[in-house]
């Protein structure tokens, strides 16, 4: 069902980068009230390096969703600073992608720990989650 799956390949990465912003705060976001990066932002981030490095393989219909984190957020990063997460695919089980992700600021590491994520069948994960809401 999912033979794309044996394509790609363990060590394959991705990245993704963005300058905080006010509206990237811990602020802003409610996790905190310091005007520094949020910890909600560097998890987004880092999980958006881990789609940039996988879904771009898919076949059309086929997306990864996030199913796990163990993140340690350890410095804090200014507004004004670019921040760059890291994803790079360390197994592949079945359909589950396990990935090791860090985040860095100017100054170095702010972030890191392992996401994991499943490939899914888009049009049938819809389905399914679209039933939930008139399951009551």
């Amino acid at each position: 069902m999912f033979d794309f799956v044996e394509s790609i390949e363990v060590g394959t990465a991705g990245e993704r980068s963005l300058v905080v912003t006010q509206e990237h705060t811990a602020a802003r976001w409610g996790s905190g009230l310091l005007q520094v990066f949020s910890t909600p932002h560097m998890v987004a981030l880092m999980e958006g390096a881990a789609v940039d490095a996988v879904d771009p393989q898919l076949p059309e219909g086929y997306q990864t969703v996030g199913t796990h984190l163990h993140i340690d957020h350890l410095a804090a990063t200014p507004i004004g600073q670019k921040v760059t997460a890291r994803a790079r695919l360390l197994a592949i089980d079945g359909r589950r992608l396990t990935f090791r992700v860090e985040a860095f600021d100017d100054a170095g590491l702010i972030g890191e720990g392992e996401h994991q994520r499943f490939i899914v069948d888009v049009a049938r994960f819809m389905t399914k989650a679209a039933a939930r809401s008139t399951s009551r």
